[in-house]
């Protein structure tokens, strides 16, 4: 069976276009029964740009609450830390000494900043070696990856390589993308793609209060009540998501022949949330009730992970001539 595997950072409260733009598909392949899938949370990662040590426990929980209570199964599936494999540390430096620093210069993360007027730092820099760690300590065959992403992939690719030509060595698999060209572009509340730097996300674990209130603020024109409006909205846009093509049209509907206010329409989407999350939301609520199982499961998909990572990591500590192997002692 081939070994499919998923990162995501803990940087912020997950939201809309996270789970349509990813995490739906996720747990799709999952239940699939085509992949053994390994999902981990990149902690590591997220030290590039998060700097409050409470806000990344908080954000690294909610993540694991979040992903377990959409369905994530972990007997079908193994999550875990990857603070909690040491080995994707050791992996990239292996790594860093076969990469062009040219290479780590022309990455979209990095030239971005660096277009922005921002000063990054090192790790940002190199951010697609320790990606590459994951990815090929684990002999992953696919990566899920929105066809943004592709770069970094293809990045894993020619390191992979690298390393393979200068030790003469057929040692690191060559992933595949697997494009996830289906993913819906979800709209945020100002009308762009939905992204926690733009501030505009809807996030579906939110108390209903504060759901509600991100719902309201999405923007709309100024049309009067009883005139008809264009029916391919913010909100109707959304509201697609969560319904049966039915229901949406019958929305568009109601805006065509006017009579019918964005209020209206808003509570109709925030109905469509709570209703369409109702049993994730409650299972939700459940898991962040039992800390002990959260930390059973992140306990066994390290222990897993790691067993596959060490055994990596001590033949490539053989191939580029490293007497250590304490692992095999």
């Amino acid at each position: 069976m081939q070994r499919s595997l998923s990162g995501i950072q803990p940087s912020g409260t997950l939201h809309l276009g996270n789970y349509f733009g990813a995490m739906k598909q996720f747990i799709e392949n999952q239940n699939s029964g085509k992949y053994e899938n390994f999902y981990f949370i990149a902690d590591y990662h997220a030290l590039t740009s998060l700097t409050n040590p409470e806000v990344l426990r908080e954000s690294t929980k909610n993540i694991i609450l979040d992903y377990l209570a959409i369905g994530l199964d972990p007997e079908k599936s193994t999550l875990f830390l990857q603070s909690d494999v040491p080995e994707h540390i050791e992996l990239s430096w292996f790594l860093s000494n076969v990469t062009p620093v040219g290479l780590m210069e022309r990455g979209h993360s990095y030239k971005d900043k660096i277009a922005k007027g921002l000063f990054p730092n090192t790790g940002l820099l190199t951010y697609p070696i320790l990606m590459a760690s994951d990815i090929l300590i684990y002999d992953t065959d696919i990566v899920p990856v929105g066809k943004d992403q592709k770069q970094h992939l293809e990045m894993t690719r020619d390191l992979a390589m690298k390393f393979n030509q200068q030790y003469n060595v057929e040692f690191f698999k060559l992933p595949e993308p697997l494009i996830l060209d289906n993913l819906a572009i979800v709209p945020g509340t100002d009308g762009q793609k939905m992204s926690k730097s733009y501030g505009n996300t809807i996030n579906m674990f939110a108390s209903k209060k504060v759901l509600k209130k991100q719902v309201m603020s999405i923007v709309t024109d100024s049309t009067p009540l009883e005139e008809p409006k264009n029916p391919d909205n913010n909100v109707s846009q959304l509201y697609k998501l969560f319904v049966t093509e039915e229901k949406y049209q019958e929305m568009r509907e109601k805006f065509k022949n006017g009579g019918y206010g964005y209020g209206h329409a808003k509570k109709e989407l925030l109905e469509a949330i709570l209703e369409y999350f109702k049993d994730a939301r409650e299972r939700r609520e459940e898991l962040a009730k039992n800390p002990e199982y959260i930390e059973e499961v992140l306990r066994k998909g390290a222990l897993k992970a790691r067993e596959i990572a060490r055994k990596k990591i001590t033949e490539a500590k053989k191939i580029v001539g490293l007497m250590g192997n304490v692992y095999n002692k």
